[in-house]
């Protein structure tokens, strides 16, 4: 069979300058003000007793069938990519909350503020009921806009070894910040 010439798919379309996206359901969190709301969905070393808070994302079956998330269950976690409507503005750089107290390059952290407010985060699943996501431990406002669901899968998704620059550092340094618990963790000891 002769070798067909390559399609050229990226030319067919002008590069777009502006991207429309509608929200696929609604986050029912029990946040409801940015303060006191956990800035990750997990904690690195969290009390004994903590419990994390539920949540459910309610996904709207005029966009999202039911049948779109068959299979889902069955999964121990679930990214949730959401449109962070509560931010307007954002800077090029930020000051994170853990660490030495050094600026950074907002692209480099994991703040709120972005260019394009999306957040992305790995919610423990805990079951699938017709449209409705009932979760474990979420770092997101109660109205908080869904853009996307995945599933998050270890073997692509988790990189144990990888370096994660000025992260690694401070975890080499053992230096956490204040936690939600109003405390400050004393460094982890061998």
């Amino acid at each position: 069979m002769p070798k067909l010439p390559q399609k050229r798919y990226i030319q067919a379309v002008e590069f777009p300058r502006e991207i429309a996206m509608q929200p696929i359901g609604v986050v029912h969190s029990p946040y409801t003000e940015r303060h006191g709301t956990p800035r990750q969905s997990q904690l690195q070393a969290a009390p004994k007793d903590y419990q994390p808070a539920t949540a459910t994302i309610e996904l709207f079956e005029d966009v999202v069938p039911a049948i779109a998330l068959k299979d889902l269950e069955g999964f121990d976690y679930i990214w949730v990519i959401a449109w962070l409507h509560l931010n307007k503005h954002w800077n090029p750089t930020v000051t994170p909350p853990r660490g030495p107290k050094v600026k950074r390059g907002t692209l480099a952290t994991r703040a709120p503020h972005r260019p394009n407010p999306i957040g992305l985060s790995a919610i423990r699943l805990l079951q699938v009921e017709g449209n409705i996501l009932h979760l474990e431990g979420i770092d997101l406002l109660d109205q908080t806009p869904i853009l996307d669901i995945k599933p998050y899968v270890s073997y692509c998704d988790a990189f144990a070894e990888a370096d994660c620059g000025y992260v690694s550092e401070m975890e080499r340094d053992r230096s956490h910040e204040d936690d939600v618990f109003g405390n400050h963790r004393p460094p982890i000891t061998s």
